[in-house]
């Protein structure tokens, strides 16, 4: 009898095991299902322009002080209209569960019809974000470690305040540091200069057009962000070597390189109910491939050629560059907003930048948007900018818009 009552307890014991088991296993399971989602967003939006002035015929969508016709006719007489649908953008995004115990994988795949590069005033495919996040390393494209995107304000153009710091950029992103009102991080960047060689084009055309950019460093890009029921502030900096070298040259002279460097402060102020003021000063030197729209990042500067110096004596700058964004966002109730503010880029030009060479831009707008049920929005945009040259001309352009957005997502 004995041995028949210890057997029966084995297979009890057994089977309780299994039990147990198979209760942790599904309650591991349904951790993870509980850590996994996955969301196709985005939204369709048509742009109705009109500029009383003329940009670049290639940015007809988009309000960049740079692209202002200066002179006056050199695209085309002035008033010109466009209706656009490149702002449109499509997204996926979502969070997979790894080893248990262990941060799951979040990642976003996202882009828009914006043409820009050789694709510039197409409507076609262009990648804006593609990254995954583990813990506190990030790798692949989205915004930059240098940029605040909260200070964008609530606007309909597409391409928005000119003084911003604005790349989303290749990275490998490290936060060593995150609370729930704090972070800091640190990474490296994809690397690009442009390069102006200014008037050495007019002296040696042939050295002027092989110039080019040497990129054998990546940028070095850290910031520390806090936050509050008051608003946020983010401090930034870069450090980067902007290299050059020349094409088709023995040992590719002449070439070198040269430290550039920025320092971006940064965040908004909430005030009364949604209302918030953004704001953003940064300074730096060679820093133009960051910012929204202007400047050059390297440029020669140093004795112009003379009689008894005809060829110069030119080295290579980073130069000098200040931005600055102020904005307010108003929401009048639940269906009423509106955004005004102004910004600028300032360019310190050197000596050796030719006189039609940008030196500053200005940008201002002011808007009504409508939501009249969710995911819908409607409203107009009233735009002013100006663009100016190292040799002190001017030419500025206002523009209207009337945009329509329908907004749309679904989580699985």
């Amino acid at each position: 009898m004995a041995p028949i009552m210890n057997t029966r307890v084995r297979v009890l014991a057994r089977v309780a095991s299994i039990a147990l088991l198979s209760a942790g296993a599904a309650a591991t399971v349904q951790a993870a299902e509980t850590n996994k989602s996955f969301e196709i967003y985005g939204f369709a939006q048509v742009d109705a322009i009109y500029d009383f002035g003329r940009m670049n015929p290639d940015w007809d969508d988009a309000f960049r002080p740079s692209k202002i016709a200066n002179p006056e006719g050199i695209y085309g007489s002035d008033g010109q209209a466009s209706v656009s649908v490149k702002q449109s953008r499509f997204g996926v995004k979502g969070t997979m569960p790894t080893a248990e115990g262990h941060d799951p994988v979040n990642f976003v795949f996202e882009f828009d019809l914006f043409g820009v590069g050789s694709d510039a005033g197409q409507t076609t495919f262009r990648l804006r974000k593609a990254y995954g996040e583990w813990g506190s390393l990030l790798v692949g494209q989205t915004n930059s470690i240098f940029m605040d995107i909260d200070v964008f304000p609530n606007t309909i153009d597409y391409w928005g305040p000119d003084g911003m710091v604005f790349w989303r950029n290749v990275q490998i992103r490290w936060t060593p540091w995150k609370t729930e009102h704090s972070s800091f991080a640190i990474g490296i960047e994809e690397p690009s200069n442009d390069v102006d060689a200014g008037q050495i084009r007019e002296i040696d055309p042939t050295l002027g057009d092989n110039i080019q950019s040497d990129e054998k460093v990546p940028n070095l890009v850290a910031h520390w962000r806090t936050r509050g029921d008051w608003g946020h502030v983010q401090v930034a900096g870069i450090l980067r070597d902007l290299g050059y070298d020349t094409k088709g040259t023995q040992n590719n002279k002449p070439k070198g390189s040269v430290t550039g460097w920025g320092m971006n402060l940064s965040g908004t102020i909430n005030t009364i109910g949604r209302d918030k003021i953004l704001w953003q000063y940064v300074y730096g030197h060679g820093i133009a491939g960051y910012m929204n729209d202007g400047g050059m990042d390297l440029a020669p500067q140093g004795p112009l050629p003379s009689e008894t110096d005809p060829d110069g004596n030119a080295h290579a700058e980073a130069v000098p560059l200040t931005g600055i964004v102020a904005y307010y966002d108003h929401y009048w109730n639940d269906k009423f907003s509106t955004s005004l503010g102004y910004s600028t880029t300032y360019v310190n030009n050197t000596n050796w930048q030719t006189p039609d060479t940008y030196k500053k831009g200005q940008y201002t707008s002011v808007n009504l948007l409508y939501y009249p049920v969710p995911n819908v929005m409607m409203g107009g945009e009233v735009l002013w900018g100006d663009l100016e040259f190292k040799d002190g001309s001017t030419q500025d352009d206002t523009r209207v818009q009337f945009s329509v957005k329908y907004s749309w997502g679904k989580t699985f």
